[in-house]
């Protein structure tokens, strides 16, 4: 029989659950914090280009960490390299206390691996991929497997083709594969991408509940409103960390600037005018907004001004709170001035 320990709750309580589950965690004199990662100066390279360069991170057990960064930033490759898939060229690493270049293998049976692209067997059954992959592993629990069908909401597709699955359900799939021998660490590729909201919010709040239990995720994502579900961040570009911290301490790095929010679409004669202005450190168009930073001691009516001389027809212009996606395009854009 399938047990039934598991059901998906709305976001909000999966939310205060994991915060309060992290609370009181911090406030127990009797817990110690881990570290799970550890790098210094991690780098790789593939011929003369620099994939990953001198990568420093610290993350906790327990935490939900992201890895931020645009296309072809190297976020993949700083997972792959941390999974043990692939090999620094130099640095030091340790995943779970163990050296990444010398207990490679060691760690690998501690740690779950999700990989960006669909990688499971399509002609397989849903089932039949995960006894498959538990078997890798050693584990032959059938309430272990019973647990993980629940758990990830498989349960109703158990003898169904993988292939035939829609992409929701074989993200959960391809974790549920990822964690068959209970990990400690799980390293998550763009797990949501391509991914419509709703099973967004199904697969974070599983992340949630996987984070509670102890696990640590480290997650890498190009959803800005992601960001803000992690613990802590990092930000990397061109292989180079540029940031990292709490969605708070991030958004911090803007504390003495403004954000300006204007309703003008697509108008490069205006960006062009706007980014050799003095005044003003970064122009973005922000979906079908401009987003405007300037130096903290513009006025709104100082910028109404500016954007007056170049733009004709009327226009809303209004002050906003900064967000992660402001201050990661501060932090990466080569376009705005620093």
């Amino acid at each position: 029989m399938i047990l039934s320990c598991f059901s998906f709750q709305p976001l909000s309580h999966k939310w205060y659950s994991y915060t309060r589950a992290v609370n009181d965690r911090n406030h127990d004199l009797l817990f110690k914090v881990t570290i799970s990662i550890k790098t210094q100066n991690l780098t790789r390279s593939f011929g003369d280009f620099v994939a990953v360069d001198k990568l420093s991170l610290s993350i906790n057990s327990g935490e939900i960490f992201g890895l931020l960064g645009p296309n072809a930033a190297g976020k993949s490759t700083v997972i792959r390299l941390l999974a043990g898939i692939l090999q620094a060229n130099s640095g030091e690493a340790h995943i779970l206390g163990l050296d990444l270049f010398s207990q490679t293998d060691s760690i690998k049976q501690r740690i779950g691996y999700v990989a960006q692209q669909f990688s499971l067997y399509p002609d397989l059954t849903v089932l039949e991929n995960i006894v498959f992959y538990a078997g890798l592993y050693g584990v032959e629990d059938k309430v272990r497997l019973n647990y993980l069908l629940d758990l990830y909401d498989l349960s109703q597709f158990k003898n169904k083709l993988a292939g035939l699955l829609s992409g929701g359900y074989k993200r959960r799939l391809a974790i549920a594969c990822a964690t068959t021998h209970d990990p400690e660490l799980i390293f998550l590729d763009e797990p949501t991408a391509g991914i419509d909201p709703v099973t967004r919010k199904e697969l974070w709040d599983l992340f949630y509940s996987l984070a509670t239990s102890g696990k640590t995720l480290f997650v890498t994502t190009h959803y800005m409103e992601e960001a803000e579900r992690c613990n802590r961040l990092a930000f990397l570009n061109h292989g180079k960390l540029v940031a990292q911290g709490t969605p708070a301490e991030i958004r911090s790095s803007l504390n003495n600037r403004l954000v300006y929010s204007c309703d003008i679409q697509h108008d490069p004669v205006l960006t062009s005018a706007l980014i050799i202005d003095p005044a003003i450190q970064l122009v973005n168009q922000f979906g079908r907004e401009l987003r405007i930073i300037t130096d903290i001691s513009v006025t709104l009516e100082q910028l109404q001004h500016i954007i007056s001389k170049h733009y004709e027809r009327s226009f809303q212009l209004k002050k906003v709170t900064p967000s992660i996606e402001d201050a990661f395009i501060s932090l990466t854009s080569n376009g705005g001035k620093q």
